[in-house]
């Protein structure tokens, strides 16, 4: 018998687990779920005889390292920090490692051990990274095989909600882990224009965004995504004059998210004690409201926009501006903020999310001008089962399977899947899921 362990049993773990356990009984496997929550892991195996309960503090060795001893194979969907505990036991016991992080620089570190014990350490194998990585080198390849020259690749994802369930002004629910989308863009973000490297600071990044037009959602905002240029030598695509990777939200998003920036809603460097204040009174504060004037006037003058602006009623459907009493404890503002919008950005049991993603090629073949447009659009079917968790779940269940009864050697080192055969059988299977894409060529 074959043994599964996979690390973390959180939202995206859903559609992955339930893979594993489909294909359990035909391949004699044993999955074991580890997580710190009991409760999490209950709802995602009930009681299924071919799965295992491991409640365990992943970073305590004594509880970690007897699992990865057993396993023939671990999948870690914990937080991408806690990855390096598990890739360390890897390394030590000869275990194939997949994760949905991109790599770090730890990992990364690792890269020459890891091929020198002849394993497998597959990286950013889920949604964005993962899929995008797949499907891209899958078009790029295809155009330097008929000698296409690409000029310009730029790469779209967003995890946002259906159009059946968008009930509230921002446009957004959370359908993933809430604390990400509070840091998302913390680093700034890096990308190639027209050949010349673009550094956009935090403080700008969600400023004039600009949109992309999809089919049947209309337009749609985007912002830069981290370091767009760490993948130039990866993607192998030396003749390129723009490269950009970004993440797509609504663009009332983007407009009230750089306004929650702008006041400073986001620090993490200003801890204080909230004890008998207000959210009012953390706005005030952070606004420098001095004496009695009113707080809404204040902030829309602080944001250079009219008081009946959209933004500042956007700000006002999250609470800000309420009498309301601030959760108790020493806390930053970023994290009063998340646990604002963990309240108004929570998804209903019904609830449908939505992914989008789209790449835009620009590429000369024959000394004509062509672009590709390539589109994903995937809808969950309720809050658990979510197009987040099944896009960032599906791919990494698929590669553990091939890998697991043969059917793809697996390639050595620490990696992200660009090679064709990864990305072949694992977006033909995640065809048959309803995760493809649209092209058109114009």
């Amino acid at each position: 018998m074959q043994t599964i362990l996979v690390a973390g049993a959180g939202k995206s773990s859903t559609f992955l687990i339930q893979y594993l356990l489909t294909y359990a009984p035909r391949n004699k496997w044993k999955v074991i779920v580890a997580d710190g929550d009991a409760d999490a892991i209950r709802q995602k195996i009930g009681k299924n005889k071919y799965s295992e309960a491991a409640v365990i503090d992943i970073t305590k060795s004594s509880d970690r390292e007897p699992l990865v001893k057993r396993a023939d194979i671990v999948v870690s969907l914990m937080p991408p920090h806690l990855h390096i505990h598990l890739a360390k036991d890897c390394l030590k016991h000869k275990k194939n490692l997949i994760t949905s992080s991109y790599i770090s620089d730890e990992m990364k570190a690792m890269d020459k051990e890891v091929r020198d014990a002849g394993l497998m350490f597959m990286c950013e194998m889920g949604l964005d990274p993962g899929i995008d990585h797949m499907t891209a080198n899958k078009i790029i390849h295809g155009i330097h095989r008929v000698a296409g020259t690409i000029t310009s690749f730029k790469s779209y994802c967003g995890g946002l909600i259906a159009p059946d369930s968008d009930n509230n002004p921002w446009h957004y629910k959370f359908s993933w882990n809430p604390k990400n989308v509070i840091t998302a863009g913390l680093g700034g973000a890096k990308y190639l224009d027209k050949g010349r490297h673009v550094e956009v600071p935090y403080g700008q990044m969600f400023e004039h965004n600009k949109k992309i037009h999809v089919d049947g959602l209309g337009s749609l905002a985007y912002y830069p995504n981290r370091d767009s240029l760490r993948y130039l030598d990866i993607y192998e695509v030396p003749e390129i004059k723009t490269f950009l990777r970004a993440t797509l939200r609504n663009p009332s998003f983007c407009k009230g998210w750089n306004a929650i920036n702008a006041l400073g809603l986001t620090s993490q460097d200003d801890v204080f004690d909230t004890g008998g204040k207000t959210f009012a009174a953390w706005v005030a504060g952070k606004t420098m409201l001095n004496g009695h004037g009113s707080l809404i006037p204040h902030v829309a003058k602080k944001l250079g926009l009219e008081a009946d602006d959209k933004v500042i009623s956007m700000l006002k459907w999250l609470g800000l501006f309420e009498d309301r009493p601030l959760p108790q404890g020493k806390k930053s503002s970023s994290d009063i903020l998340l646990e604002i919008l963990q309240e108004k950005w929570a998804m209903a049991p019904e609830d449908k999310d939505m992914v989008v993603m789209q790449h835009e090629f620009e590429y000369i073949h024959k000394g004509n001008k062509i672009k590709l447009t390539s589109t994903m659009v995937v809808e969950g079917d309720d809050r658990e089962h979510s197009a987040m968790a099944k896009t960032v779940g599906l791919p990494i269940a698929i590669l553990t399977r091939l890998v697991l009864g043969g059917k793809i050697k697996p390639p050595v080192g620490v990696l992200l899947p660009n090679m064709i055969s990864v990305y072949r059988p694992v977006l033909t299977e995640l065809a048959h899921y309803g995760i493809s894409f649209k092209e058109e060529v114009s």
